[in-house]
């Protein structure tokens, strides 16, 4: 009975010892991520103190062209009546995924955002004073800091946080990113150990480390059960 405790011993010993050397780097990028994450605030994450997402609103839908009009017999997934830049517009997405925009009053179809437009957009939600010059471009491929629809407008602010406004072909603010999202999405990386799309929380690494982290845990339960002094033992036995 004693060489099977021993044994036991040494096993969990050696089991601990090399899970520690390989994973505790890991845990300590885990904690330290995890911290860091917690002590930010998520609306300074998302950029609502820089920039107003909704500043447009709904519509009501039935002071404007019905929806069966502006349709024209072709199937939708969702419409939505509201302001662009104070007018009012129906923006619909078709089944097949397909993004339009339709003046809400007359129901005629409306031309894709533009470059001026996308501009426009984001230098009247962005909420900073003073308003910085701002740089648009055009979007074409996902990036690890856009990953909505796409083509799309990047609008870029010259000021302190390197603000980004991403903006759809129907006129959303589809995504607002800053120097503390991307602070964040640094140790949100880290944290997961999706280093190259950051967004996988399933990747095999982590699947892994998680299983380490959990038998090094083990392991260090069966060490503290068989180190505990017998004095201590057998008090809690009485």
């Amino acid at each position: 009975m004693r060489s099977k405790k021993m044994q036991l011993h040494i096993g969990a010993s050696r089991l601990h010892r090399w899970l520690a050397l390989i994973i505790g780097v890991q845990l300590l990028l885990w904690f330290t991520s995890g911290l860091v994450m917690s002590l930010l605030p998520i609306d300074r994450v998302r950029g609502e103190h820089l920039v107003e997402r909704d500043a447009g609103g709904l519509l009501p839908v039935q002071a404007y062209a019905p929806l069966d009009r502006i349709a024209g017999g072709t199937p939708l997934r969702s419409a939505r009546y509201r302001l662009l830049l104070g007018r009012p517009v129906v923006e619909v997405e078709s089944a097949s995924g397909e993004l339009r925009l339709h003046d809400a009053a007359t129901g005629a179809a409306l031309p894709a955002v533009d470059a001026v437009t996308a501009g426009r957009i984001a230098s009247t939600a962005y909420k900073g004073q003073p308003r910085p010059e701002a740089q648009v471009t055009r979007i074409t491929a996902a990036s690890t800091e856009y990953k909505g629809r796409l083509p799309a407008w990047q609008v870029a602010f010259a000021d302190g946080e390197a603000t980004r406004v991403y903006i759809d072909d129907a006129g959303r603010i589809a995504a607002v990113r800053t120097g503390t999202w991307r602070f964040y999405d640094f140790f949100w990386a880290l944290h997961i150990m999706d280093w190259s799309e950051h967004e996988d929380f399933n990747t095999p690494w982590l699947k892994a480390f998680a299983i380490g982290g959990l038998l090094l845990a083990i392991a260090g339960t069966i060490l503290l059960y068989l180190r505990w002094p017998r004095k201590r033992r057998g008090r809690a036995k009485s």
